[in-house]
C-alpha cells in the first residue's frame, strides 16, 4: 500500500448524506467526483483497488433503510454486514448488539471506521474473505451484491447454509442480472436515487429480500 488511506479517504470525499437515508452521514465521492474515473493505471500507481467504498450503492441504500424502519430486525442481535459498511451502521443505529462489517478491501476498512466515527457508532471489522464460512452471527445483511454471474455462485451455497443454520439473510439488490429473486420473499421496495457516474439512470427500483423463503 503506497498511500495512507486515511489520507486519501479524507483528501478525495466530502461528508455526504445518502438521499434514500439521510440520518446517516458518510464519506463519499461527489456526483462531480473524477475518483471512480481515474484509469486503472493511475490507481494501481497508488496501490488503490477500485473505490467501491466511496459510493452509497443502491442496494445498500435500500437494505440500510430497511433496517432503519424495521429495526426489530436487528434490535438485541449479532449482525454481519457483508461487503458493505453502510448497512453496518444502519444495523448498529438500529440497536444490534454486535456488527461486523467485512470486506476484503483494506480501504473499506478505513472508510468503515471513520463513517462509524461520523455517526458515533462503534463497528468491528473484518478484513478477510468470510464467503463459505460458518454461521457466526443471527443476521447477515448483503447489499448489492448479485452483480457478478461467479460471485454469486459462490454466494448461493453459503447463503442457503447459513439460513439452515438458523440465520436470517437480507439482501438488497437493484435489478442485478444475477439476483435468485425465484429463492428469496420481498419484504419492501424503494426507489433510490442514484449517480449516473456508476448506474445507467438516476433512480433505481431495489428490493429487499430475505433469502432462503421463496416467493410466492
Amino acid at each position: 500500500m503506497r498511500t495512507d488511506p486515511e489520507s486519501f479517504v479524507r483528501a478525495n470525499t466530502g461528508i455526504l448524506m445518502p438521499p434514500h437515508v439521510p440520518e446517516i452521514r458518510l464519506h463519499l465521492a461527489s456526483e462531480a467526483h473524477e475518483l471512480w474515473l481515474k484509469t486503472e493505471e493511475e490507481l494501481e500507481q497508488i496501490g488503490l483497488p477500485p473505490p467501491f467504498w466511496a459510493f452509497a450503492w443502491a442496494g445498500g441504500q435500500g437494505l440500510a433503510r430497511f433496517i432503519l424502519d424495521h429495526p426489530e430486525t436487528v434490535r438485541g442481535r449479532r449482525v454481519v454486514d457483508f461487503a458493505s459498511g453502510l448497512v453496518a451502521i444502519a444495523a448498529k443505529m438500529a440497536g444490534a448488539d454486535e456488527v461486523v462489517a467485512a470486506d476484503i478491501d483494506p480501504w473499506c476498512e478505513t472508510a468503515a471506521r471513520l463513517n462509524a466515527e461520523l455517526n458515533g457508532v462503534s463497528l468491528a471489522f473484518a478484513a478477510a474473505d468470510i464467503v463459505g464460512s460458518e454461521r457466526a452471527a443471527d443476521v447477515y445483511l448483503a447489499g448489492d451484491v448479485f452483480y457478478d454471474k461467479s460471485f454469486a455462485a459462490l454466494l448461493l451455497p453459503w447463503f442457503d447454509a447459513l439460513e439452515r443454520a438458523g440465520a436470517v439473510v437480507l439482501v438488497g439488490d437493484p435489478g442485478r442480472a444475477y439476483c435468485p429473486r425465484e429463492r428469496m420473499t420481498p419484504l419492501a421496495t424503494y426507489e433510490v436515487p442514484v449517480t449516473r457516474a456508476l448506474e445507467d439512470c438516476e433512480v433505481k427500483r431495489t428490493t429487499v429480500w430475505r433469502f432462503g423463503q421463496a416467493a410466492s
